[in-house]
């Protein structure tokens, strides 16, 4: 299901990736990790809150043994 029109102040996938500068799996795993939710769409197709999606990007992230350090 592609949107004809996504609500006011709700992101796709894609474009919550480029309003963050990530990939679209980074979007994926920060839902996977717990740092987004979805708040609407389908499992397939979901949206995220614009607030939800500038607060997950600022939000400090876990690193794991052998992680890259950003920045």
């Amino acid at each position: 299901m592609r949107y004809a029109s996504i609500p006011p102040g709700y992101l796709t996938t894609q474009l919550a990736a480029k309003a963050c500068g990530v990939e679209p799996a980074t979007i994926r795993d920060w839902v996977r990790r717990g740092l987004l939710q979805r708040a609407a769409g389908s499992s397939r197709h979901p949206l995220y809150l614009v607030d939800a999606v500038t607060a997950a990007k600022v939000t400090a992230k876990p690193t794991r043994p052998g992680q890259r350090a950003t920045r």
